[in-house]
């Protein structure tokens, strides 16, 4: 017998403490409901589970992104059903002025209901906007961002300049120069291919308007008037425009664009009934500025049909991703309990047993009697 160490207590106390620490583990994951509460818990799990918590909240704000592009694509929509209405009204005033039983006096009193229409047809056309932003005015386009794929220095006729190179897609953007640096208005036009614009630099100049189709553009900047190396200059290609974010991660978007609504981007602006044969052309001319307002409610109608079903797909995928989260983070609480239960019985007996095994030196003093 031994009484310096009190091996039987020191075993009896380590499984003591064992059973303590899973005890307070299982109570820590019952009260959060969590299985993984820190990274010790579990490290791949809660690395997955973070990229999934990611994706997850990502899928519910571009839920929340589809249904604001709806509430915009629906507030256009009404607007342009109002400007056929007018358009329809237009077109049987100029049908009822190209009759011959019409006096001068009669079409001149048709044609100034035609000027109020025209009038209010453009003013939906500029009032028309979602959150500030104008809808059928022709500002309401497709942003496509333009990417340098690559940038090389070059020596012309002595000259240091700067070529970039990069592909855009077909749209109508704005060359925006900096200070120092002229881009002449109305200098450009450029068809499907590769096709490479030269402007000079350092003369002060406005911006100019760049027309293209598909293909890649070249812009180059030097000035080979001047015999001295020149700084190379930055050019941003930008166009006015929106993309809605409809997915969790980059590039999951959807481009719209909204034509020009008003009287001149539908060409009825010089409508005029007050003579038969203006009547006549007037009749072709709503026609076609009614074809264009059908053709744009019938794209802005699709892509509100296409974003409720990418709501549904949203929801659908994050429904799965948080189950799918919820199998590696979450706490099996049936399980859990009894393991507390164990780790509480367990914890129980180790008392005991320690202060079994600290009676157990006492025996020594019988041998002393």
């Amino acid at each position: 017998m031994r009484i310096n160490h009190n091996i039987a207590a020191l075993n009896t106390h380590r499984m003591l403490n064992s059973a303590t620490g899973a005890q307070a583990k299982s109570m820590e994951k019952l009260a959060s409901g969590l299985r993984i509460n820190r990274a010790g818990d579990d490290a791949a799990g809660l690395a997955i589970s973070e990229k999934m918590r990611g994706q997850v909240r990502g899928l519910e704000q571009a839920s929340r992104n589809s249904q604001d592009a709806i509430s915009l694509i629906q507030t256009a929509e009404g607007a342009l059903n109002e400007t056929h209405s007018i358009l329809q009204r237009m077109r049987e005033l100029s049908v009822q002025s190209a009759n011959g039983t019409n006096t001068d006096e009669d079409r001149d009193a048709l044609n100034k209901e035609v000027v109020e229409l025209k009038s209010e047809i453009d003013r939906i056309s500029s009032q028309t906007e979602f959150n500030t932003q104008k809808l059928i005015d022709g500002t309401f386009g497709t942003q496509v961002d333009q990417d340098t794929t690559s940038s090389t220095i070059l020596a012309v006729a002595g000259v240091t300049g700067a070529n970039t190179n990069g592909g855009v897609d077909a749209g109508t953007w704005t060359i925006t120069a900096g200070d120092g640096v002229a881009v002449p208005t109305g200098a450009f036009s450029i068809s499907d291919g590769t096709t490479t614009l030269v402007s000079q630099v350092w003369t002060d100049g406005d911006a100019g308007t760049l027309t293209f189709g598909n293909g890649e553009i070249t812009v180059s900047l030097n000035n080979a008037a001047l015999g001295a190396d020149l700084d190379a200059t930055a050019i941003v290609i930008s166009g006015s425009g929106n993309t809605f974010q409809i997915g969790a991660n980059e590039n999951q978007t959807l481009a719209l664009s909204i034509g020009d609504m008003s009287t001149k981007g539908l060409s009825v602006d010089g409508v005029d009934i007050s003579t038969s044969t203006g009547a006549q052309s007037a009749i072709t001319s709503i026609d076609t500025a009614i074809k264009s307002v059908s053709d744009e409610r019938a794209k802005l109608g699709a892509n509100q049909n296409r974003l409720e079903h990418t709501i549904n797909n949203l929801s659908t995928s994050s429904e799965n991703l948080t189950a799918a989260e919820s199998r590696i983070r979450d706490v099996d609480m049936a399980k859990e309990m009894m393991e507390q239960t164990k780790n509480s019985i367990l914890s129980q007996a180790a008392q005991a047993m320690l202060a079994q095994s600290n009676q157990m030196p006492q025996g020594v003093l019988q041998l002393l009697r």
